[in-house]
């Protein structure tokens, strides 16, 4: 496989051609001093010198050009890596994200399903049936299974709160009855303290009187 079916890019294509363009001048210059040796004792005629010194500028604008292309394809070649490694960057960041919310994902359908097979208090509330809670309480006829719920509880915690009023009513309402039996109590003992004192300080006056008969 040759340069030119490796390399496709339209720049680094041009670098190669002046780069051939210079070789073959290099050629064409070694062709000339071939023809014409220089020889110590015979000088060189002036044409072949002006040849030859044609060729060599020529030769040199070639290399020149070569090498300001072969300079800007490093730098082109510096900076396509630099955007190489930033997109690779940028990517591998993506990935990273992405697999971070794959597992967030997963996590997050382990937690839902944790939920939904969570064996709830609620689930095991005495609650009113639905039809008999909608039958009593019509205007949550259209509301979705959760709305509907969360009404029935709502429903639960106010009976029980209006039992626990009442359940405390009765409890104070015992208090006080136990209270008052037990001053009842307190003054029939009282009471029979005092028959008994009464009842012996009578005895002297009874036998007074038996005597008297």
């Amino acid at each position: 496989m040759t340069a030119d079916e490796i390399v496709t890019d339209p720049f680094l294509r041009s670098v190669l051609v002046k780069a051939d363009e210079a070789r073959k001048q290099c050629l064409v210059l070694l062709d000339l001093l071939d023809q014409h040796p220089r020889n110590p004792g015979s000088p060189t005629p002036k044409e072949v010198e002006l040849e030859i010194s044609k060729q060599q500028q020529l030769l040199n604008a070639y290399l020149i050009q070569a090498r300001n292309l072969n300079r800007r394809a490093i730098f082109s070649t510096r900076q396509t890596k630099q955007t190489t490694a930033e997109a690779r960057h940028e990517i591998d960041t993506l990935h990273l994200q992405l697999q971070n919310l794959y597992y967030e994902q997963r996590h997050l359908r382990g937690e839902i399903g944790a939920c939904e097979g969570y064996d709830h208090t609620y689930q095991q509330l005495p609650l009113i049936p639905a039809e008999d809670f909608v039958d009593k309480f019509p205007e949550h006829s259209n509301a979705d299974e959760n709305a509907l719920m969360v009404a029935r509880i709502e429903h639960e915690h106010a009976e029980r709160r209006e039992l626990e009023k009442q359940r405390q009513a009765l409890l104070t309402k015992k208090q006080g009855l136990i209270a008052e039996n037990k001053k009842r109590k307190d003054d029939l003992a009282k009471l029979d303290r005092d028959l008994e004192k009464f009842i012996e300080a009578a005895e002297p006056i009874a036998k007074i009187f038996e005597q008297d008969n």
